[in-house]
Formats: C-alpha cells, sequence, structure tokens
C-alpha cells in the first residue's frame, strides 16, 4: 500500500520552471496595495508586542497575508540575486520626502540597496521566522513577548516594500 501524505506548504515553489522575482513582486501587488500591505504588517506587528491582547482580524486572512508575505520576501532574494543583471533607472529626478517613505535618497535612485542591505543582514529563512513569531504573538495573549529583535526585520520588510513598489513604478513607464 502507498503512503501519502498531505504538504501545506504553497505550491509556489514547486516546480521545474523558474519564476522571475519580478514576476512574483507583481502578483503579490495584485492582490495586495501598498499601503494596506504596510498598514496589516503594522498591526500584526502591533497586537505581536502588546500583552494580553490579540488581533481581532480573521485568522485566515492573517494566514493568507502571511503567506503572500513569505512569497514576497522569496521575490525579493530572487531580485537580490538577479540584481547584478538588472540596471536601475538612475535618471530619476529628486524626490520629495513624501514619495521616499522608509528609503533614503540613494535607496530611491537605487531600490536594489534595500535588498542587498536586507538579505546581507538575514536570510530568507530568518524573515520567514519573524513573520511566523508576529503571526503568533499577534493571534493570542501571551504574558511573555517575543525573545528576538523584531523591530530591525519589520524595517527591513516595510523598505523592501516601498523598493518592491518603485521598481515596477519605473518598469511601467
Amino acid at each position: 500500500m502507498k503512503k501519502t501524505s498531505t504538504h501545506f506548504e504553497p505550491q509556489l515553489w514547486k516546480g521545474g520552471k523558474k519564476r522571475a522575482g519580478l514576476q512574483l513582486m507583481e502578483n503579490f501587488f495584485r492582490f495586495n496595495e501598498l499601503a494596506a500591505s504596510k498598514e496589516k504588517l503594522n498591526s500584526i506587528m502591533n497586537y505581536a508586542v502588546k500583552r494580553n491582547s490579540w488581533i481581532k482580524e480573521d485568522p485566515s486572512v492573517v494566514f493568507q497575508f502571511h503567506q503572500a508575505v513569505r512569497s514576497f520576501v522569496r521575490a525579493g532574494y530572487l531580485i537580490h540575486l538577479e540584481g547584478k543583471k538588472w540596471v536601475a533607472d538612475t535618471a530619476v529626478e529628486n524626490p520629495s520626502p513624501l514619495f521616499l517613505g522608509l528609503l533614503s535618497e540613494k535607496e530611491y535612485h537605487n531600490p536594489l540597496l534595500v535588498f542587498k542591505k536586507a538579505f546581507k543582514e538575514y536570510s530568507v529563512k530568518e524573515f520567514d521566522y519573524f513573520m511566523s513569531g508576529i503571526v503568533y504573538f499577534s493571534m493570542g495573549a501571551y504574558d511573555k513577548l517575543p525573545e528576538t529583535n523584531l523591530v530591525n526585520p519589520y524595517i527591513h520588510l516595510l523598505k523592501m516594500l516601498d523598493a518592491a513598489h518603485l521598481i515596477l513604478e519605473r518598469r511601467g513607464r
């Protein structure tokens, strides 16, 4: 008798066909707007560090967002790897502070720097661990706070969202 097992991992990465990082990012932003994604990530982060409180949102929505961000991080890693082949648009005018978001002017002119910096400091597994941790702590009331540093990966994720949106916006011109 053949033993079958059910895998609950998303089938996004399975198969022989490699997907481009930009295509995965386009898919992420097709289903998740930039402002809504940043707001949802902020909400999950706030509830993760609050004691004796949990997020009021439907757990299935939070889990779907968790899976989408995991896919986004992997797409960012692919962009980071392909970054040497991809040339950034350097003929961009000086931005106003409203357009910068969390990005510095240097990062605004070359958004690939955001991904290089993030994946130099943290691996894909560490970003997965961060996302799993904040989702876990936001879904229930706990006396203890998370043991790891949550601020740095959070800031890197926000910056990666801004940079990815900027890359896709410039690519669409």
